[in-house]
């Protein structure tokens, strides 16, 4: 049901068009002239207004120039018996839907009244998208091309019950997809996300699919599992790559059999799970290397998302700087400063190998410590780097040091300082594999394959 104003001086016209109106299954208001109507317009809203040309005090025309200069984008439909292509010209210029010459069927008028609310309503979809994507979408802030197929991406997938595979580098807000693909499926189930990377392997088991009490040492009591909790809505893997293989296999079952089986239950139950799995290397190349068994990624991989990194969306850096100033200016209760032209500059410049999540941790900072009104270039990290002309900075860059065969090629190189810094970090950490995982800021499986293949 929508709300219409009806205005003309003629109270039977008006009683007419009620009828016709509430026939249709709308409430209806009357106005005996402008004046009237501009007064039900200011104190209500209304979905369309359908309004007389001639009427005293004030006519139609007047009142569809009222309600323009107000900027109202109710539509209105101009009924008159006075009709001439001037005033149909003028009333269409002046942002009528719909312009009907009295005497009228009432066919035409429930025709009328349904095209132009069917017309409002795209109108105002399109006005909500266009400020939608002036910022961004949802939690996501950016609206260069990247981001943009990003979204339109999540759109089509979210509806579907598809497993998504999402890949990007670390910061680059690989969950805040996941989670957008779950708020936009419809499932009315929880999401649960889970580090794979974060949780030992023989833990990561219990984890995903819960245990009964007295399974193992020290459960002392039974727990529910994430596959459990998230049954009829999403789960979602992250860092996959991280999970031991012997657990990819279960998960693998689940996935075939929609069924869990908690650790030292008898019984199985159904589950109802959407996986959206993520990792921060290529899958395939994690496949070939034996970490991510080919059966489970080829179940997973229905639809891949590959999130851009901040370095290849750099359009987008501005748009991010003003929303996360805002946003710790409003959690420390200060007035947000705005970055200065040569700051953002160089922020543009910078390579961001932390991605979005760098980005924030560096306004965060500098909403801390800035105490004036703007971010000047000397208030951000040194290792941001100024702007420089690329010819000469090509000229000051050193030549790389060579190994004995002079070759430049950048695998051989960065393989040898992988395999001179895995011995460094094992020697201080008197071959201690987890502290040297640590030193190396890697997973400790990912430590245990690079020992592997250089021979250690």
């Amino acid at each position: 049901m929508k709300r219409m104003l009806v205005v003309d001086n003629e109270p039977n016209m008006r009683k007419v068009l009620e009828f016709a109106l509430t026939s249709m299954g709308h409430e209806v208001v009357q106005a005996g002239d402008g004046v009237e109507a501009l007064a039900a317009v200011e104190a209500s809203h209304f979905d369309l207004v359908l309004t007389d040309l001639r009427m005293p005090r004030k006519d139609g025309m007047q009142l569809l120039r009222d309600l323009r200069a107000r900027g109202e984008p109710v539509p209105v439909i101009v009924l008159t018996a006075f009709g001439t292509i001037e005033s149909a010209v003028e009333a269409m210029k002046l942002g009528a839907s719909d312009y009907i010459i009295r005497p009228f069927e009432i066919e035409t008028i429930e025709l009328a009244v349904t095209r132009t609310l069917a017309v409002s309503m795209v109108e105002r979809e399109n006005r909500f998208l266009r400020e939608e994507l002036s910022k961004g979408w949802g939690e996501f802030v950016g609206t260069g091309k990247k981001m943009q197929a990003l979204y339109k991406l999540v759109q089509q997938v979210a509806p579907a019950r598809s497993n998504v595979f999402i890949v990007g580098a670390t910061g680059t807000g690989k969950e805040l997809v996941a989670r957008a693909v779950h708020d936009a499926s419809g499932r009315s189930g929880l999401f649960v996300p889970i580090n794979c990377a974060a949780i030992p392997g023989d833990l990561l088991e219990s984890e995903l699919f819960g245990h009964e009490k007295g399974a193992f040492t020290g459960a002392s009591r039974g727990r529910v599992g994430k596959c459990e909790l998230a049954s009829g809505g999403t789960i979602f893997l992250d860092e996959i790559t991280e999970m031991p293989l012997p657990l990819q296999s279960k998960l693998l079952r689940v996935l075939q059999e929609g069924t869990i089986e908690r650790l030292g239950a008898n019984v199985t139950m159904a589950v109802d799970l959407r996986i959206v799995a993520a990792t921060n290397v290529d899958p395939g190349q994690a496949v070939e290397a034996g970490r991510l068994r080919q059966d489970l990624f080829f179940r997973l991989n229905v639809v891949r998302i590959d999130v851009p990194p901040l370095r290849d969306r750099r359009e987008d850096i501005g748009l991010l700087v003003e929303h996360f100033l805002a946003k710790y200016a409003a959690e420390l209760g200060k007035p947000a400063p705005h970055l200065t032209p040569s700051a953002l500059q160089r922020l543009e410049a910078y390579s961001w190998p932390g991605n979005v999540r760098e980005l924030e941790n560096l306004m965060e900072r500098a909403v801390v410590l800035c105490r004036g009104e703007e971010i000047l270039p000397e208030h951000l990290p040194a290792e941001i780097a100024p702007v420089t002309d690329p010819a000469a900075a090509t000229q000051a860059r050193p030549e790389p040091a060579l190994d004995s065969t002079g070759t430049l090629s950048l695998k051989t190189h960065v393989e040898s300082l992988e395999r001179q810094l895995i011995g460094a970090a094992l020697q201080r950490s008197d071959n201690n594999k987890a502290a040297a995982a640590r030193l190396l800021e890697l997973s400790e499986r990912a430590l245990w394959y690079k020992v592997k293949r250089y021979g250690f």
